[in-house]
């Protein structure tokens, strides 16, 4: 696919995606949403971790009200279905690790685009709003599901209702998102993050998702039957061994992904 909306590179295992509709705020449209289900499984099988961020000032503005594909007729459940879905179910089910570094504001899908991803690194001087009822919708792009898991009721419903902006420091105090950083040490902080994940142990990540994910729906039983399964797997990787090794000889691991 030719990307016309988003940028991808590929540098020592890294994938960064950046949306790149500066002049609309990266606001999502039908082609952007199709060119990063796309970039976001390339990664998937040619990276080992994937950063996600925004060209300009904002992250993500949303859903753009004047895409000509939506505008003749409105049709939000098909966006949502056809559109939206299978986008975020790709960030979801991503075999590698995911970092939003989100530069600016991410209001309405534009937050909840940030939030799908598995670490969201923000500068201190980004927000994050909750739109929708204020033009009359309900969160989408999956804030219903992510905002009460991350947050709580409580500061779910508010946000949704209220639709105030919240500050990237506030976020990181809620548990929104991982961490909220000064604007200059912004991109080196995502970049060390990044590089930390892209030379770990890529199949322990992977499991470490599918554990904590699981653990919403199983219970102890159900639960500790997954993390031995997992952990089997994970043992018989070449990464535990090495890690062993690295322990006892008393260095640095030096994983491959394997």
């Amino acid at each position: 696919m030719q990307y016309e909306t988003i940028r991808y590179s590929l540098r020592d295992d890294i994938a960064v995606l950046s949306l790149n509709r500066p002049e609309v705020m990266n606001a999502l449209n039908t082609q952007m949403r199709a060119e990063i289900l796309h970039a976001v499984n390339r990664a998937g099988e040619e990276a080992r971790v994937l950063v996600v961020t925004g060209k300009g000032r904002a992250f993500c503005s949303g859903q753009d009200l004047g895409d000509r594909a939506t505008a003749a007729s409105v049709d939000l459940e098909r966006t949502l279905r056809d559109e939206y879905e299978p986008m975020l179910k790709a960030i979801y089910d991503c075999p590698i690790p995911t970092i939003a570094a989100v530069n600016g504001a991410a209001a309405g899908a534009g937050a909840n685009l940030a939030l799908a991803f598995d670490v969201v690194i923000a500068t201190k001087s980004a927000v994050f709003l909750q739109a929708f009822s204020r033009i009359g919708l309900i969160p989408d792009a999956g804030g219903t599901y992510w905002l009460p898991r991350q947050i709580g009721v409580a500061r779910a419903m508010g946000a949704a209702l209220f639709a105030e902006p919240i500050s990237a420091e506030q976020a990181a105090d809620w548990g929104m998102i991982w961490e909220a950083v000064d604007d200059e040490a912004f991109a080196q902080k995502w970049f060390e993050r990044a590089q930390k994940l892209a030379t770990g142990p890529t199949v322990a990540y992977r499991n470490i998702k599918a554990a904590l994910r699981s653990s919403f729906d199983n219970d102890l039983e159900h639960q500790l039957e997954l993390e031995a399964h997992l952990q089997g797997e994970c043992g018989n990787t070449r990464d535990f061994k090495e890690g062993v090794l690295a322990f006892l000889e008393k260095r640095p691991a030096k994983f491959e992904g394997r």
